[in-house]
């Protein structure tokens, strides 16, 4: 049997499946319709026909359903967009690794983090530990939400890992999860606010302060209403709701504004922004993780990233030591 189909193979499928026809089936799916497509890909839409067409021959089975509204894939197209992404993904990560090989030092890494990473604090001194000793690599970082526990972004060969807190435990199979450390949320505040000097302070006395959350159902918003609920009050009264921590960094400098933030931040930003954490306890610590995919090898960048986040975790251990 096992003869049969590898001679099946090469004879039927390998010397007839074209990488071009699968970009092409996969710009048709994305498009919506072989008319886009072609507009798209700058090729006649005949072109685009031969190549689905070419496709389901070799396979001996139907890709797309073709209707007046446009195309939807098959089950057999599914299970080949899934696979053949993924065996685009290789060869792109194969392209990478002979780049860095070609020319040490440079590169690039795709990076998932939610905004109150993006915006400073733990992220950014990665990238700058990352930079002092690779100048020339270029890290694309993008908004992605690891709380949420989804990682569509990692899972869609989009980003190379993804960085942040999460709430709860990842089981998935597919997935790689390295934790780094536990990150206390704190109650951030101007140095010019009324309670920046008290040394002991109760949650019921923030009531009435002027909070910045985040918006509803969000894990650290969530934090903070279980810290009121444990003390048997209401939410606090809500002043601005953002995912900005630049924004937020901004108003709280003025005096007049508390807000939960991640103790790295500000760590790293609490000179530059004249910010303090209140005496005041929001719950256990959060874990902070980076995740990859277990069945896709990191290019060499992506490889140095993490190594660069141990680095810094191990600081901000000895710090908080």
């Amino acid at each position: 049997m096992a003869k049969r189909l590898s001679t099946d193979w090469d004879a039927r499928i390998g010397r007839r499946l074209k990488l071009r026809d699968l970009r092409i089936l996969f710009a048709v799916m994305r498009a919506g319709s072989m008319a886009k497509a072609a507009a798209q890909l700058g090729i006649t839409q005949p072109a685009i026909s031969q190549a689905v067409g070419d496709l389901e021959a070799a396979l001996g089975v139907r890709l797309l359903d073709r209707g007046p509204r446009g195309v939807t894939t098959t089950l057999f197209g599914d299970v080949l967009l899934k696979r053949g992404a993924e065996a685009f993904d290789a060869l792109k990560q194969g392209v990478r690794e002979i780049e860095y090989l070609a020319d040490p030092g440079s590169g690039e890494v795709w990076v998932g983090a939610s905004e109150s990473y993006i915006a400073g604090g733990y992220l950014s001194a990665i990238v700058a530990s990352l930079a002092r000793q690779y100048p020339r690599i270029v890290v694309h970082i993008s908004e992605a939400n690891t709380a949420a526990l989804e990682f569509q972004e990692l899972r869609a060969r989009k980003v190379d890992l993804m960085l942040g807190r999460i709430s709860g435990e990842i089981r998935d199979d597919d997935l790689r999860v390295e934790p780094l450390y536990d990150e206390a949320i704190v109650v951030g505040a101007g140095r010019s606010h009324r309670f920046a000097r008290r040394r002991k302070l109760e949650i019921a006395e923030l009531a009435d302060e002027s909070w910045i959350l985040a918006p509803p159902n969000t894990v650290v918003r969530d934090l903070v209403g279980s810290a009121f609920g444990a003390s048997k009050m209401e939410p606090p009264r809500l002043s601005v709701t953002t995912y900005s921590m630049q924004l937020r960094m901004q108003l709280l400098a003025t005096g007049g504004y508390v807000s939960p933030v991640p103790a790295s931040l500000l760590h790293y930003n609490a000179e530059r922004w004249s910010l303090c954490a209140l005496p005041v306890a929001l719950g256990k610590p959060l874990p902070v993780v980076v995740v990859t995919l277990k069945e896709r090898t990191l290019s060499p960048v992506a490889a140095l990233f993490i190594d660069h986040a141990r680095t810094v975790t191990k600081e901000l251990r000895r710090i908080s030591r």
